[in-house]
């Protein structure tokens, strides 16, 4: 599993690009005597299924298959050979995890209904979970419990933690183009300039979660990027664009956010008589666990003796795994990369290892304990 997780780890592909790493996974799928293997599902999405052909419930657990615009600074030995990409964030690792749980599926066959693993493409830009499932092919695999995990560096190595009901935040991003137009630096007055406009939203957009009175820590807007005519002294600016990510706790209170910043921008750009265009990107529902498949979760840790917690509240960050509880029952849990350990994202992040095994004992304790298990049947 380290020796897969490493060769992985060298040749990163970014969303929607996945195609050398779908081929890798398919290929390792159908070495594991799965009874069907979906390719091409939601993009490059890869899914397998190991059917008991006796009644009983289908239950997916969910991987990712992308990785970073980031280049590794990182030295390890197996680092990205691929330049300005890399796995910065562990899907190289979570992979692997149900790599390991195809092998011990085809070692011990599920007993009744079906175990189905999903490699997921696109989870970085919140695109990949709605197209697999609006994929005609995730009828084949549409499951009645649904388990993800992410790495959680900052937590004590090997430690598994959970919650029911929010787990982490919606969000999504929002683009606000201001147009004018430009004159001479001289005579600003005989152009329109958004620079007012600009400053205005600035200021206003970050204030929007505690104008709609949501409690501190519950939604926030996080300005990205703002920019601003060209780069001369001789142009009074015509042009002006604002980036902000806008997230909240719950679906509802992103898109009460959404719409309140909408309405700002325009009566704002209304008030400095300048043109307004607003678009959307990277679209992350709030990642909600349900009661009932959380409680299998924490069976599965507690069966396995890996140590556990439960969250105080929800991640700030987004996971598009999110989607899938709106086909299923579904529980998502974080596995911590060690307390010193690199965070999510930075250029010198790798997966630690050392996790790979109890990600995939809590796994298939899910897996044995919805599924069941035959008798050995000597494979690898």
């Amino acid at each position: 599993m380290t020796a897969l997780r490493r060769d992985l780890h060298r040749m990163p592909e970014v969303s929607g690009k996945e195609m050398a790493t779908a081929a890798r996974i398919a290929g390792w799928l159908e070495g594991c005597g799965a009874d069907d293997v979906l390719t091409d599902l939601g993009g490059h999405g890869v899914a397998c299924v190991f059917d008991s052909g006796q009644p009983g419930p289908t239950v997916l657990f969910r991987s990712e298959l992308d990785g970073l615009p980031i280049h590794e600074t990182g030295q390890p030995d197996w680092r990205s050979i691929i330049p300005g990409v890399g796995h910065m964030c562990g899907h190289d690792g979570h992979m692997v995890i149900l790599c390991g749980l195809a092998k011990r599926m085809q070692e011990r066959r599920p007993a009744r209904g079906r175990v189905v693993l999903l490699f997921q493409p696109a989870e970085e830009t919140g695109a990949g979970a709605r197209a697999v499932i609006s994929d005609a092919q995730f009828e084949r695999i549409r499951p009645d419990f649904a388990f993800g995990l992410h790495n959680l560096p900052g937590m004590p190595l090997g430690r598994a933690a959970t919650r029911d009901d929010s787990f982490c935040f919606a969000s999504e991003g929002m683009t606000i183009k201001l147009t004018g137009w430009t004159s001479h630096a001289a005579h600003p007055e005989d152009g329109r300039s958004p620079a007012d406009a600009m400053v205005d939203l600035v200021m206003k957009l970050p204030r929007l979660p505690k104008h709609l009175g949501f409690a501190a820590g519950e939604a926030l807007v996080t300005l990205s990027h703002v920019q601003m005519g060209e780069a001369a002294f001789g142009i009074s600016p015509g042009e002006a664009r604002i980036m902000a990510t806008i997230r909240a706790r719950t679906d509802d209170m992103q898109a009460a956010l959404m719409d309140a910043a909408r309405k700002q921008a325009n009566e704002v750009a209304e008030e400095a008589g300048l043109q307004v265009g607003i678009e959307t990107a990277e679209r992350f529902m709030a990642c909600y666990n349900d009661r009932a498949a959380t409680a299998i979760l924490r069976d599965a840790m507690g069966a396995t003796g890996v140590e556990s917690a439960e969250l105080g509240g929800p991640f700030r960050w987004s996971e598009d795994f999110g989607v899938f509880s709106s086909v299923a029952p579904s529980a998502f849990f974080v596995l911590g990369a060690g307390k010193d350990h690199p965070q999510l994202h930075n250029p010198d992040y790798d997966f630690p290892d050392e996790i790979i095994p109890t990600g995939l004992a809590i796994f298939e304790a899910i897996a044995r304990a919805q599924c069941g298990a035959l008798e050995s049947s000597g494979g690898a």
